[in-house]
């Protein structure tokens, strides 16, 4: 799978630019700030209808326009798709797949998969479990794009239920009826257990699948100085560890039960995978609070390089993203990665300095400026 063109529209920084990519390494090269994130992160969008820089879509679109359009050709066992996004601040984007309008947006997902690692991502270790959350559900959704409706589903459950137990809090604080209206509040427990149920088994499932690619890609990347592991850890009690829906959503309404006089009384939802975390080790220790800068870094690329070696044995062959960094890895660091993506069917690098990037991925060539782009090798 790669991406043969790119075209955007009003989207960051460009006001209209088109750049035609090759399967392998492809580097695009220019000072900081001229928009070379901003091309991945497009790119990144098409696979994930999420940016990995905003929580919000108003960022995406170009001051003064009112809405951004992503077009990318994506080409897979020989066969070209053309996947087109109108993103409008505020409205449900629009998407067209093949020129064909598509009921949903979220149905392009699956298109194109892609594995993206920035500088962002080094508050996959150091930040809060919403980031480590986040992490599993994209990879989740790479993997099996109906998850994407189950995660949407399991959120609306969440927000609703959130909203109700909100305004019983905020009657009782007021000193209105007493802990306001709660009747419907179990016909949402039943909800949340399911959609619940089938998103935290979702969960458990790829975390077993994905640990072993999360030791062997930090032994690559570390060059053997450590052990990383991760573990899945559920707001909820299990009597043994299972990925049974059926025992799972049953666990869920239970917890929610036992919860119920502490949800009335914080007016919040305490239960559930929202409320759940990943745990990163090394060796013995919790990564968090206790990893290096530079092992904090090796840990959060190998995170992105399990759930690409994941996606592979899976036998898809992601789009692999390096956005900005070779900058920050030593030497070693960039020469034990190289060896690891230089097999990518489609790879893309970002870099203000071109000898920051190994001979050994010295592809395509991309010069970036203020709102333009132009192959140079």
């Amino acid at each position: 799978m790669y991406v043969r063109r790119l075209e955007l529209v009003d989207f960051r920084s460009y006001e209209r630019v088109g750049v035609d990519l090759q399967p392998g390494a492809n580097v695009l090269i220019g000072a900081n700030g001229v928009g070379k994130t901003n091309l991945v992160e497009a790119i990144g969008y098409v696979a994930t209808l999420d940016s990995h820089r905003v929580a919000t879509d108003a960022p995406l679109v170009r001051m003064g326009a009112g809405a951004a359009v992503i077009r990318c050709a994506v080409v897979h066992d020989g066969r070209e798709l053309l996947v087109e996004l109108e993103i409008v601040p505020g409205k449900a984007n629009r998407a067209r797949l093949g020129r064909s309008p598509a009921r949903r947006a979220r149905d392009v997902l699956g298109a194109l998969r892609l594995v993206l690692f920035a500088p962002e991502d080094l508050e996959l270790v150091r930040g809060d479990p919403a980031e480590r959350r986040r992490y599993l559900d994209d990879l989740l959704v790479s993997r099996q794009p109906r998850f994407a409706g189950v995660r949407a589903d399991y959120e609306r459950v969440v927000k609703q239920r959130n909203a109700l137990l909100r305004t019983a809090y905020l009657a009782r604080k007021t000193g209105g009826s007493r802990g306001g209206d709660l009747s419907t509040l179990a016909v949402w427990d039943t909800h949340l257990a399911r959609h619940g149920a089938e998103l935290l088994a979702g969960r458990l499932e790829l975390v077993a699948a994905l640990a072993p690619h999360v030791t062997k890609a930090y032994d690559a990347v570390a060059a053997g100085r450590g052990s990383a592991g991760i573990a899945y850890r559920p707001s909820l009690e299990l009597a043994e560890p299972t990925t049974d829906r059926a025992v799972l959503a049953e666990a869920l309404t239970t917890a929610l039960a036992e919860s119920r006089s502490a949800e009335i009384e914080r007016g919040t939802t305490l239960v559930g995978p929202h409320r759940d975390e990943l745990a990163l080790t090394l060796g013995p220790l919790p990564a968090k609070g206790y990893a290096s800068h530079g092992e904090s870094w090796s840990f959060a690329l190998a995170l992105r390089l399990a759930g690409y070696d994941l996606l592979r044995s899976d036998g898809i062959e992601p789009v692999l993203v390096l956005d900005d960094v070779f900058a920050e890895l030593d030497a070693g660091r960039r020469e034990r990665l190289a060896e690891l993506v230089g097999g990518a069917s489609q790879l893309l690098v970002t870099c203000a300095v071109d000898d920051d990037v190994p001979v050994a991925l010295r592809g395509a060539r991309y010069e970036v400026g203020e709102g333009t782009v132009r192959r140079v090798e």
